[in-house]
Formats: C-alpha cells, sequence, structure tokens
C-alpha cells in the first residue's frame, strides 16, 4: 500500500487512540466537534471496555503507533493512519502534499519520533500546563 492509499480510505473509520495521552484527547476533542465527526468512530483502547481480540492488532501495536481501520477492513499506521484519517474529513489537499517525496519522509520521520516520546511528552506538558 501506497502513501497516496491513504486518500482512499472508506468513511467510516475507527480511529484507535490513547486516552490517557494528552496530546491525544486534544485530537479527539476537536475531532469529536468536527463538522464531518459522523465520518469517524472513536474507541479509546485504555477503555475497559475495549477488547484487542476484536479487531485483530494489539493493544501494545496501537500504543506505539497510531491506527484506524477504514469501512472497507484496510487498516492504516503511523503517519498513514493521520493521512487516512485526514482524507475522509475532506482535508485530500493535505494529504497529497504530506506525500510528497521530501515532505512525507520528514513527516514519517516526525511521527516516528512523536510516538517513540509522546509519552514522557505528555507528561511533561500535563505538568507544565498544571503550574
Amino acid at each position: 500500500m501506497s502513501q497516496r492509499d491513504t486518500l482512499s480510505a472508506k468513511a467510516p473509520v475507527t480511529l484507535f487512540y490513547d486516552g490517557h495521552c494528552p496530546f491525544c484527547r486534544v485530537e479527539v476533542d476537536w475531532l469529536a466537534k468536527h463538522r464531518h465527526h459522523q465520518r469517524i468512530q472513536l474507541v479509546d483502547i485504555q477503555q475497559a471496555e475495549f477488547l484487542e481480540g476484536q479487531y485483530g492488532a494489539s493493544f501494545d501495536a496501537m500504543m506505539g503507533k497510531l491506527h484506524v481501520l477504514d469501512n472497507a477492513g484496510h487498516w492504516y499506521i503511523g503517519m498513514d493512519a493521520s493521512r487516512a484519517l485526514y482524507a475522509v474529513l475532506g482535508y485530500q489537499r493535505l494529504v497529497r502534499f504530506s506525500c510528497l517525496p521530501i515532505i512525507s519522509g520528514m513527516m514519517d520521520i516526525g511521527y516516528r519520533l512523536f510516538a517513540r516520546y509522546r509519552v514522557r511528552l505528555g507528561n511533561w506538558w500535563e505538568k507544565r500546563k498544571n503550574k
């Protein structure tokens, strides 16, 4: 699957997110109010009701990288999950831009770094916000 395939994601998509992550909560709050929010189903993988076996992806894998499942049964992981999500929301130009060779490489690297350190960054951000 190429990055451009993210433009073909079929709504509604299911976004699996970490409800303990402050950055994720901010994004999910925005998504819940988005004018196309009906195109997204939000699943907090930290909730007791979440059954990882139900979706065929492990909790640990979902904690490591963003996961989106589209209506056609295609999985999008990492930066491609963000691309698919934003394509479904109507931001195709932004997604096409993010697929340009140099831009996509930088965004993919940036995403991997963010994903690796998001828990530490989130803890730091929460402490700064609460001061």
